[in-house]
C-alpha cells in the first residue's frame, strides 16, 4: 500500500467501451515500457493495440493526461490489491514494512511491463508537470499510504522515528529506483535484494531516535 488510487471517475460506458478502454491502457502501458514517455504517442499506441487510427483513441479519452490518468488508477490499483493482502498477513508493523518492500519486487517480476510504466509516468510528471496531470502526479508520486503504516508503527511502540514521512519517501524512493536499475544491470537474486533493504529499513525504525509519534 503506497500509492493513492485516484478516484474512478462516474461514467455510463457500455461493456464494449469499457473493454476497448481496457484494451487501450494495456496498450499505453506496453507502449510505456517498451519505448518510454518520450516516445509514447497515440500513433505508437495504436501499434500495439492494432487500432485503425488514433481517433479510436480520441473517442474514448479527452487526451493524453485523462489516458495516463487512467493508466495510473489501474497499474496501482493492481499493486496496491497484491501489497493489501500481503501486508495483512503480517501481525507486526516491522512485518507489515517488510511485506510491503518484498511485494514491490513480487510485483515487478509478476508484471514487469505496469512497472516499468509506472516508473515512466513518474518521471514524466516529475520533469514537466502540466495542467491535466495534478491527479496523475499525485498518485504516482504518494506516500501517504507507508507513511500510515510507519506512524501506525510509531503509536505502537514498536518503531522510533522522528518524521516518518522522510522515512516513507527514502523506502519509496529505493523501490522506485530498483525499476530502473533492473533494466541497466541484472539482478543476480532479486529476492535477497528484497530481504537486504528490509533490514536496512528495519533497522531504520528502530534506530532513529525518539519517536514524534511517542
Amino acid at each position: 500500500m503506497d500509492r493513492e488510487l485516484p478516484p474512478r471517475p462516474v461514467h455510463g460506458h457500455t461493456f464494449t467501451q469499457e473493454a476497448r478502454r481496457a484494451q487501450i491502457v494495456e496498450a499505453t502501458i506496453e507502449t510505456l515500457a517498451a519505448l518510454g514517455h518520450t516516445r509514447t504517442s497515440f500513433t505508437a499506441i495504436c501499434r500495439h493495440a492494432n487500432l485503425s487510427s488514433t481517433g479510436l483513441i480520441s473517442y474514448h479519452f479527452t487526451g493524453k493526461p485523462q489516458l495516463l490518468w487512467e493508466v495510473t488508477r489501474t497499474i496501482v490499483e493492481k499493486e496496491d490489491t497484491l501489497r493489501t493482502v500481503r501486508v495483512a498477513r503480517e501481525t507486526t508493523h516491522s512485518g507489515k514494512l517488510r511485506a510491503y518492500i518484498s511485494s514491490h519486487f513480487d510485483f515487478m517480476a509478476s508484471h514487469p511491463a505496469h512497472a516499468r510504466a509506472l516508473t515512466e509516468i513518474t518521471e514524466l510528471v516529475r520533469e514537466r508537470p502540466a495542467p491535466g496531470l495534478d491527479d496523475v502526479a499525485r498518485s504516482a508520486l504518494s506516500v501517504e499510504r507507508l507513511v500510515s503504516l510507519l506512524k501506525a508503527g510509531c503509536r505502537a511502540g514498536e518503531f522510533r522515528i522522528p518524521d516518518p514521512q522522510v522515512l516513507a519517501l527514502a523506502v519509496q524512493g529505493a523501490l522506485d529506483n530498483a525499476v530502473r536499475h533492473r533494466e541497466l544491470f541484472t539482478f543476480a537474486d532479486p529476492e535477497r535484494l528484497a530481504r537486504e533493504l528490509a533490514d536496512i529499513f528495519t533497522r531504520c525504525t528502530l534506530s532513529c531516535g525518539p519517536s514524534l509519534e511517542a
